[in-house]
């Protein structure tokens, strides 16, 4: 695919990440950041976690940013919008991006309708909490997931509600962006035509709710549609189970695979008429998960797994995140960047291998750090720029 260049009104994860996913193609990638405010400049998120190379470049920062250029305009000040309306035509703008809150983009001189005016066939995607009908609700993650049901659904069945352990719906709604650009290039080689994208995280995070959502509607019980710990709803005994030396994942997803664990010597105990069919085995639930958790924890993880594997009986060891870093099957796939110090730093692999991906991105640029060189570009003399940053209308960063 032709690259393409992509500017970005971004902060936080959810956008940086879709943006990302771009720069991984080898597109080029132009984050907007704000000028003013009256606190930290820029991204927040550029402060959040270990210092990594200097004060606005902080662990979190890092991985969804590594690959782009930085450019910080006021867009409160109607210099600034200029700046951005003359850089989005110069640098021959494919896509803009933004997430920031909807009742703010005619304000800031990126609505839609402004940016098709400086690129006719532009495709404009943002993302916000609910979607453009309502333009003051912000849009995060662990709000979201209490909103949509996430927390109702993960945790133990008696205790609290939990968040995921991933930003899941910040990571939802970055590859609705992706997708939906795809899908928008697509149909702009077809029509010429550009078009408006709004990413509700809301609804993108209730797109995932097929297994429960319509439940409701089929008399479900409570306990079908509330927390169920580590055990799947529906496939017994699917769950998490302790060994002498850790845990392991066992998937039971059929009838078949049933017989085939216990067929297994140590697992033989577990057989009866009952428990041949799953719907016998939901009867018996509580019971079987006492006995499998009785026998695994005799054994080391490891016998466990081989004993399973030997079955064909999906499972795998619960891995640390060292250890997912050091499997087979992605070690050789991590994205890398290095520090200015020269460190190298692995980072996690895009989400599918793409000929001519890039897996080596330059490290994260500091604030400001690209304004300068993008400004003469759309055609500000040095002169001018320095005035515009003196205004306050843009920075150059440090």
């Amino acid at each position: 695919m032709k690259p393409r260049t992509v500017v970005s009104m971004e902060q936080a994860l959810s956008l940086p990440y879709a943006t990302l996913r771009f720069a991984q193609l080898g597109w080029r990638v132009i984050k907007i950041e704000a000028v003013g405010g009256g606190g930290l400049p820029g991204d927040p998120n550029r402060y959040i976690g270990a210092r990594i190379a200097d004060a606005d470049r902080r662990s979190y920062f890092i991985a969804p940013n590594v690959g782009k250029l930085a450019v910080a305009l006021n867009l409160k000040d109607p210099r600034g919008q200029q700046a951005l309306h003359r850089l989005i035509a110069a640098v021959g703008t494919d896509i803009f991006c933004c997430n920031t809150l909807p009742e703010r983009y005619a304000a800031f001189g990126i609505d839609y309708e402004t940016i098709r005016r400086v690129r006719p066939d532009v495709i404009w995607a943002a993302i916000s909490a609910l979607g453009p009908e309502y333009p003051k609700t912000p849009g995060y993650d662990p709000v979201l997931q209490a909103m949509v049901g996430y927390m109702e659904l993960t945790g133990d069945p008696d205790g609290p509600p939990m968040l995921s352990g991933v930003p899941l719906i910040d990571l939802k709604a970055g590859d609705e962006v992706f997708a939906g650009v795809m899908l928008a290039l697509a149909e702009r080689a077809e029509t010429g035509q550009g078009r408006a994208i709004h990413v509700s995280m809301l609804q993108a995070a209730a797109s995932w709710l097929i297994t429960t959502l319509p439940l409701v509607d089929f008399d479900c019980a409570p306990d079908e549609i509330t927390r169920a710990g580590n055990e799947h709803r529906k496939f017994i005994p699917t769950s998490v189970y302790p060994t002498r030396d850790g845990f392991v994942y066992m998937a039971i997803g059929n009838d078949a695979q049933w017989r085939r664990l216990t067929a297994v010597p140590k697992f033989a105990p577990l057989a009866n008429p009952v428990r041949e069919t799953n719907e016998g085995r939901h009867r018996e639930r509580r019971a079987i998960l006492r006995e499998i958790a009785a026998i695994t924890q005799e054994h080391s993880s490891v016998a466990i797994a081989e004993d399973l594997a030997k079955a064909t009986i999906p499972n795998a060891r619960i891995n640390t995140i060292p250890e997912v870093r050091a499997l087979e099957a992605l070690r050789d796939k991590l994205t890398l960047t290095l520090t200015p110090a020269g460190k190298t730093v692995r980072m996690q692999p895009a989400a599918l291998d793409w000929p001519g991906q890039n897996t080596e991105l330059p490290f994260p640029p500091k604030y400001g750090q690209h304004t300068r060189e993008l400004l003469r570009q759309a055609g500000y003399l040095d002169g001018e720029i320095d005035a515009l940053a003196k205004e306050g209308a843009v920075s150059c960063g440090q």
